[in-house]
Parts: structure tokens; C-alpha cells; sequence
């Protein structure tokens, strides 16, 4: 294992791009710079850490799903060729007139990404809608790259505690692992309301909504009252 130079020594190397700088913009710069490097290091154990989990529970309901093409398939039928399934329940049931401007958000830079993703995985997003229901919005937002399933049933949502009493709801990202003829989780998010810090959303670490992660590389951050919007 290769011995890492500390984060200090490290940030010692860096340099802002313009002139004009001064001392204490500096020295909080290299401060800041140092921690970034622990952080991205703590980010690449993580990473580490969640590829060497034991395996995960066999997926023992026979889950049903409608493709694009109308044909009645299982969870094993998602991968395709692939020995990995990343999926994604966005909110955008049959009792909304229109999708979760969160998860249309999630979606929109995940569609940029889709491409490149299915090189490595299967890449799949369930809805309670239609098919046809979901792929016309995604024509409306010229979402090109992802492939929509319907649940069938909600089974599969009410297992997962995506149903509200009131209807409503929730967001899942879950990541299945071929085994065999099987299929087993291999992680799940499981952030929840309860895991918040004060006044803040419940939130996966690192942050996988890319809106979110380019605001906190500015001044104002994130704040705390706003939300995307489906139109502007």
C-alpha cells in the first residue's frame, strides 16, 4: 500500500489563478485545500469500503416490470448483459398530473451520463406510470438516453416504503448485483429523513444530484427555501 503525503504538504502546491491575492485569502485558501484532499480521499475509501460489502439479501419476489417494448419481464431481465443494475424510482405515479421537479432535475443530468453509464451497468428508471407515460415526458425534456420501466403492481414500491399513507411518493436509488441466475442488493440509499442534519434535507454522501454539488462551489451554497422547478 502506498504511503500518501499529507493533505498539508500537498496543498502547499496549489496556486490561484489570478493576481492580487491576499495573505489571508491564501493561507484560508491552502486551509481549505488541505481538507479538500482528505475529503477526496475519505470519498475514494468509501468508495472502497461500499465494492467490499458482503453480499446482499437474495431478491426472493418475483417483481414484475413492463418494458419500453410492452413486455412483461423480472428483475433479472433489467440487466441484460450486464452483472450490475443501478436503478432509480422517480416520482411520477398515476395520481400526478406531473413529475417530482427533484427527481426530473436527478434525472436530466443523469440522462447526459446515460450513455457512458451503460458501458459499465445496466441503467434503469421504474415509474408507477405507463411506459408511454413516462417516455412522453421524457420526449418533452428531449431525454434521449435513459430506458423507463413501469412497476407492475406496487409491490415492489410498498416493499421498498416508497408509498405514503396519503399516496404520495418517495425517491429510491438501488443498485442490484447479478449472482447466478439470482439477483441480490448490493446497496441501496438509505438516508433518511431521520439520518438529517439541522436544516438540511436528508441526503445521500457524496451527493450524487449534481445541482446540488456545483452550488456548493459557490458563495450562497445550496441555501436552505429553494428548489428546482419543471419550467422557469
Amino acid at each position: 500500500m502506498n504511503t500518501l503525503t499529507p493533505a498539508a504538504t500537498l496543498a502547499k502546491k496549489g496556486k490561484t489563478p489570478f493576481p492580487g491575492e491576499s495573505d489571508a485569502y491564501r493561507k484560508a485558501r491552502e486551509t481549505l485545500l488541505a481538507d479538500e484532499i482528505e475529503f477526496r480521499r475519505h470519498m475514494t475509501r468509501l468508495a472502497d469500503e461500499r465494492r467490499a460489502l458482503p453480499p446482499g439479501p437474495l431478491i426472493m419476489k418475483d417483481y414484475r416490470f413492463k418494458d419500453a417494448n410492452g413486455s412483461d419481464v423480472g428483475l433479472i431481465d433489467l440487466f441484460g448483459k450486464n452483472d450490475a443494475l443501478v436503478t432509480y424510482f422517480w416520482m411520477y405515479g398515476p395520481q400526478r398530473e406531473r413529475p417530482c421537479p427533484m427527481c426530473t432535475n436527478w434525472l436530466g443530468a443523469v440522462n447526459g451520463n446515460a450513455a457512458d453509464i451503460k458501458q459499465r451497468v445496466a441503467l434503469k428508471i421504474l415509474g408507477r406510470s405507463s411506459v408511454e407515460r413516462q417516455l412522453a415526458f421524457a420526449s418533452e425534456r428531449t431525454w434521449r438516453h435513459l430506458d423507463f420501466v413501469q412497476t407492475v403492481g406496487d409491490d415492489y414500491a410498498n416493499d421498498l416504503g416508497l408509498l405514503n399513507a396519503n399516496g404520495s411518493e418517495n425517491p429510491a436509488l438501488v443498485v442490484f448485483k447479478r449472482d447466478g441466475d439470482k439477483v441480490r442488493l448490493f446497496w441501496a440509499s438509505e438516508m433518511t429523513q431521520e439520518m438529517a442534519d439541522p436544516d438540511q434535507d436528508p441526503r445521500d454522501a457524496p451527493d450524487v444530484a449534481s445541482l446540488w454539488s456545483i452550488l456548493d462551489l459557490t458563495p450562497g451554497g445550496r441555501g436552505t427555501d429553494w428548489y428546482p422547478k419543471l419550467t422557469y
